[in-house]
């Protein structure tokens, strides 16, 4: 059952639980994060067990009836609170009105592995959290069977993370782990190959010796520094996108999704 306006205000307990969803390590803790935005929230509420709760203005609530519907539907409730409270809540400058909590939806690798992917990236080390959650989306709309966030990579439930994903967070699964080496193994002893994208790399991305009809997970490195000689070592091959212009490469974000989809194309 949804509260009336003006009920919860920027002092109550529960705003100021969401507000603090803002810094990584409450988040951990709580296993929890927030979802901004209509379309992130519409997605969350159709994964059951992903909403805890909705705080949305009277515009907002008035706008999207049906996002109101589902959540009452799934008995979430669905809280109308001022503008001040959702922009205290809001990780954007300008909010768009609602925001739901989430329960974190990541799941381990012994599960991504139980379900047999044949298509999956991953990102070893990336910092950014917009490159992060371009990659998802990037992975979703090519049809990957999951993404795998290992070693010291950013959140992907990082705000900006999870509204980077436009949803797509909430579609393929996401797996967490730190050991790098030991993610790359699994991968391979489960007939994989690993493929890791690096502009000095031995084969393009459009050779015809290379061949993305296979099994492949794609290893995408930090921003920054790429991938170093030991994990590139650890791949089976090292592929490069080709450059047709005069740009000094492309982003990790792009190269991603480049690579995705010349794998999504082939597999087809």
């Amino acid at each position: 059952m949804a509260s009336l306006p003006g009920e919860l205000t920027v002092r109550s307990g529960r705003v100021k639980h969401a507000r603090r969803l803002a810094t990584r390590a409450f988040r951990e803790d709580n296993r929890e994060f927030l979802a901004e935005g209509p379309q992130a929230v519409r997605e969350a509420l159709d994964v059951e067990g992903a909403t805890l709760e909705v705080f949305a203005t009277a515009a907002a609530t008035e706008q999207h009836p049906d996002l109101r519907s589902a959540a009452e539907s799934a008995a979430i409730t669905w809280y109308v609170v001022t503008d001040v409270v959702v922009e205290a809540i809001a990780d954007t400058v300008q909010p768009q009105g609602v925001v739901a909590r989430c329960a974190m939806i990541d799941r381990s690798l012994d599960v991504l592995m139980a379900s047999t992917p044949s298509f999956v990236v991953v990102c070893a080390d990336i910092r950014d959290p917009g490159n992060a959650g371009a990659v998802i989306r990037a992975a979703d709309a090519a049809g990957a069977d999951g993404v795998i966030f290992a070693g010291d990579s950013v959140d992907p439930y990082n705000p900006k993370s999870v509204r980077a994903t436009v949803g797509s967070l909430f579609h393929l699964p996401i797996v967490i782990d730190k050991d790098l080496h030991g993610v790359l193994r699994r991968l391979q002893g489960a007939g994989l190959q690993v493929l890791a994208a690096d502009g000095g790399g031995s084969v393009g991305l459009y050779d015809t010796g290379l061949d993305l009809t296979a099994p492949t997970a794609w290893l995408m490195g930090n921003e920054a520094w790429g991938l170093p000689a030991e994990i590139q070592a650890a791949a089976d091959r090292v592929v490069s996108v080709p450059i047709y212009g005069k740009a000094e490469s492309l982003n990790l974000a792009t190269a991603a999704a480049v690579c995705l989809y010349a794998t999504a194309q082939a597999r087809s």
